[in-house]
């Protein structure tokens, strides 16, 4: 009678992302961010002040093209989007860590190692911001029908008074936070990589889900982080993007260094 081998388990194999990350270390990535933002700091504000032009921009042309009503995912989608405007901050960050001199020229004509890649990696975000607002008017239609949007000084009274507004905030939080979660997945490390290994778009964004997935836990720290201090500058009226977006854009760029194999 032939007898079968008994089935051994499987080897234990190590797991390439995951990473010997602290709950301490996003705010050591911030504190280094900090350091890149003070060196040669008038570049840095340069870079927050033209963020704040464009977003004061794109408002004040919304309200005037009469679209107020999509201001609340516009700000949403900012979150989406904002890794790809910060590759200036990125390249900074990357000269003053290797020791190369840092000009305005390297701040505002980045060359990604990666090429059109970078470019390439943009478009889908923007889809995917255009897309949320896409789905947040939906939301805002399936509660309150085909009603016009009553405006920013009666929006307040008519969400949080109504219970079809109260429902309505509840469905698109949840709504709103799983393209939140995607989109902080695919664009974290994505954006860094790209400027900084020849690598297409997705796998650096592959690579960059995969490296959140695996370390969970100190990246839901640092994307709370990111959050609160988004939150902060939009209670000064965006001014606060003055300091804080070219703050996390350079800090950024180091939870990108603390993720790379050669970090370990």
């Amino acid at each position: 009678m032939t007898m079968l081998p008994s089935v051994a388990p499987p080897l234990q194999t190590a797991n390439k992302w995951a990473r010997p990350l602290t709950m301490a270390d996003p705010f050591d990535w911030l504190a280094q961010g900090w350091s890149d933002f003070r060196t040669q700091m008038p570049m840095s504000l340069a870079y927050g002040l033209l963020i704040l032009a464009i977003s004061l921009g794109l408002v004040s042309g919304l309200i005037a093209l009469k679209r107020d009503y999509i201001l609340f995912p516009v700000f949403a989608g900012f979150m989406v989007i904002g890794p790809i405007l910060a590759v200036g901050l990125y390249e900074k960050s990357r000269r003053i860590e290797q020791g190369l001199p840092v000009s305005w020229r390297n701040l505002f004509f980045v060359r990604p190692r990666s090429g059109g890649q970078i470019l390439f990696t943009g478009v889908l975000l923007c889809l995917l911001m255009i897309v949320w607002i896409r789905a947040a008017v939906l939301i805002y239609a399936l509660f309150f029908g085909m009603v016009a949007f009553p405006g920013l000084d009666r929006i307040a009274p008519m969400l949080f008074t109504t219970v079809t507004g109260w429902a309505m905030l509840i469905v698109g939080t949840l709504v709103g936070g799983l393209f939140a979660a995607f989109s902080f997945a695919i664009s974290a490390f994505s954006i860094p990589m790209l400027l900084d290994q020849r690598t297409d778009a997705l796998t650096a964004m592959g690579s960059s889900m995969a490296l959140v997935w695996n370390n969970l836990r100190v990246l839901m720290v640092w994307a709370a982080i990111v959050l609160g201090l988004f939150l902060a500058s939009l209670a000064t009226g965006m001014i606060g993007l003055i300091v804080t977006y070219p703050l996390l854009g350079h800090a950024t760029w180091h939870a990108y260094r603390a993720v790379q194999p050669d970090t370990e």
